[in-house]
Parts: structure tokens; sequence; C-alpha cells
């Protein structure tokens, strides 16, 4: 075993590749993240391509994409001539974060209200159903993961291309910062308080949606910047 297999060991179980499949970008983020969130990778810490490519078996022309994206989303932090390092943002950042986030999505749940299709509600419940196994599973990176990818998806639903690329840069970082406050993953983001967002989408009620996502977040910033 090499110094950096060795090193980067805690990853490995988050690799659940299909056989014979040679690993994507797509199948490396989520690992990556995850093992991020559970602090498999601690924060502040900093790793090489090298090391990453080395454990998922995949060439540092894909980890550096990986790296990349995470850079984009303000997970990473990438400086020349230097090994990435997990970002660790401090309180006066989370709630900076979560200030601009409450503004943005009050806005996406008013135009997905009124552009919401059933295909797009149904794929909603499903990340909620599967954001509830993890966290019964005590799950943790999956879990906060997938409460991010739900509010994602729900920018998209949208329609409105420069919101949900800014919410992108901003809903990544929150998963970070929750998983660097919260001690538990079912503390953080119910996923009670998701479903009834969904709810209000599919009924299309603007006001209950808009009041929901305002108290959803309220429960988060409380919850992340009572420690």
């Amino acid at each position: 075993m090499t110094a950096h297999a060795l090193h980067y060991e805690p990853i490995l179980p988050t690799l659940r590749l299909v056989a014979g499949k040679k690993p994507s970008v797509d199948d490396i983020y989520p690992r990556l993240f995850d093992a991020i969130l559970e602090q498999r990778i601690a924060p502040a810490s900093r790793f090489t391509e090298e090391g990453l490519g080395e454990i998922f078996g995949v060439s540092r022309s894909v980890i550096r994409r990986v790296l990349a994206k995470l850079s984009h989303q303000q997970v990473i932090i990438l400086r020349p001539n230097q090994r990435a390092q997990v970002a660790a943002p401090d309180a006066q950042q989370a709630r900076e974060i979560l200030e601009a986030r409450r503004l943005t999505e009050i806005t996406v749940v008013q135009l997905a209200c009124a552009q919401a299709t059933s295909t797009q509600i149904r794929h909603l419940r499903e990340l909620i159903a599967q954001e509830r196994e993890h966290i019964e599973r005590d799950q943790r990176g999956p879990a906060i993961r997938l409460s991010g990818e739900f509010h994602l998806q729900l920018a998209a639903m949208a329609r409105n291309a420069p919101l949900a690329q800014f919410l992108n840069s901003l809903v990544p970082l929150t998963s970070l910062i929750i998983a660097q406050y919260e001690a538990k993953a079912c503390t953080y983001c119910a996923w009670q308080e998701h479903e009834a967002i969904v709810d209000a989408v599919e009924q299309r009620d603007v006001n209950s949606a808009i009041n929901l996502m305002t108290q959803h977040l309220d429960h988060l910033e409380a919850k992340l910047l009572s420690h």
C-alpha cells in the first residue's frame, strides 16, 4: 500500500461502483463529497490529485474535474502550486450564506409553484424518500448531500438559470457548514419540512410555499448558529 492509499483509506467505504465500469466524474463527485461531509476528510485538511486518483482508480484528469466542481461550489479551495484544501467556513460566513439563500429561495418557490410539472414533483418526492432512508440508516454524508440536492432540483423547476446557478454556489457550501456544525444528520434539515414544501408547490399555494421555505431556512439557521 502506498503512502497516499494509507492516508486516504477512510474514503474507501464510499466506493460502490459497478464491476467493470470505469468511474466517471459523476461517480466520484458524490463519493468524495460524502467523505468530506462525513469528515472522513477533515475540515481544512489538504490532499493531492494523485492520492485521490489512486484510491478511486481514476486518472488525475478525472479527479481534477471533480475538484474543479467542488471548488466552484466553494467546498474545496484550490490555489496555484498548493494542495487542494477543504473549506472551513466560520459563523459569519454561514450567516451570510443563509441570508442569501433565504432571499433567493423565496423567489424560487414562487416560480416553482407556477411551473412545476407532475414529473418534477415526483422526482422531488423520490429525493425526499432517499434522504429519509439515509437518515434512518444514520448515513450522514449522503443524507446531507441529498437534502441539498432537493433545493437544487427545486431551483431547476423554477426555470431561471441565473437563480439556479447562484444557488448551486450556495447549497453545497451550506451542506459543508451543516456537516461541520451539526452533530447529527437527523437534526439539520428535516425531510418532513421538505415534504410540506413539495405539497404546497404541487397545490400551487404560493403563500404557503413561501412561508414554509422561510420557516425551513429559519430553523436551519437557528440550529447552525446556536452553537
